[in-house]
């Protein structure tokens, strides 16, 4: 069977999660920090390290079959694509950002202004959505310091924290488009029993980072309470204890409100709560 190739990120802020998932799916592939393609040795599958910015066209062209890259990119690169699956990782937003001096208090203050950005294309759409025409400025790398050095009155950029926004003198403005790891594919190969299989392997471990597997014990008068607190993949597992009318519950949690469940499984009569970590959840 012929090899499929996924591309990632050689480097970058998507790298890392990018191989880690791909690991934590069973694939065993060695030497990516040094090379620009790997196979991996027990999936038919090779990976290749680009740049991000050329993974989505690689994916369109047919170079790579599937992809990891960041939506942000898709959208900037405007590559024919499909999405197969949204990640979890990378997450972030494209803002427009403002020195913290700035008199601009709405878009149409943006008028004739200059906007420095590495986006001009995503930046751009958003602009002419809402009627504002500005001077659209390309600048590649440390996008921020621009206002600073007079060579725009603004910026549009990727922000994660806003650090970097206020080390330079700037704040939010607007927000233009939120963005995380997507896991795409050129037209057509989804259909691939490869990719299905992959995609499967996939949504398993992004199930299971999503969940904790929670053990507790509960008096058996307390017991339906405390179910109707749990729904777990199916229904919690009762397995009994030793001492009478209690028993042993098993079931799993979503991380998104794991504390605010906890917290009224204690208030039901819950003791000896075990929390562990889930690798993988088939369905």
């Amino acid at each position: 069977m012929k090899n499929l190739k996924i591309a990632i990120q050689k480097s970058g802020r998507l790298n890392e999660k990018s191989v880690q998932l791909l690991k934590n799916c069973g694939l065993n592939f060695e030497n990516y920090k040094s090379s620009l393609i790997t196979t991996v040795a027990n999936f038919p599958l090779e990976i290749l390290f680009l740049r991000d910015d050329d993974i989505p066209e690689y994916v369109q062209d047919g170079i790579a079959d599937l992809g990891i890259v960041g939506e942000n990119v898709i959208a900037e690169t405007e590559a024919d694509v499909r999405y197969l699956q949204r990640l979890g990782f990378g997450k972030c937003t494209l803002k427009i950002a403002i020195p913290n001096h700035s008199e601009t208090k709405t878009l149409a203050d943006l008028d004739g202004k200059a906007i420095a950005t590495s986006y001009p294309t995503i930046l751009k759409k958003f602009l002419d959505e809402h009627g504002v025409s500005a001077e659209i400025r390309m600048i590649s790398g440390s996008v921020e310091i621009s206002p600073a050095l007079e060579l725009s009155d603004a910026i549009f950029d990727i922000v994660s924290t806003g650090g970097t926004l206020r080390s330079n003198g700037l704040k939010p403005f607007a927000d233009v488009m939120a963005s995380e790891a997507i896991l795409i594919s050129k037209n057509g190969i989804d259909s691939n029993p490869v990719v299905r299989e992959l995609m499967q392997r996939i949504q398993s471990v992004l199930r299971a980072a999503e969940t904790k597997y929670v053990v507790l014990n509960v008096n058996r008068s307390n017991l339906d309470e405390i179910i109707n607190l749990l729904p777990g993949v199916k229904s919690p597992t009762i397995v009994p204890l030793a001492e009478e009318n209690w028993v042993a519950v098993h079931t799993v949690i979503s991380e998104q409100d794991f504390w605010d469940k906890i917290n009224k499984l204690k208030a039901a009569g819950a003791q000896g709560i075990v929390v562990m970590p889930v690798e993988k959840i088939i369905m």
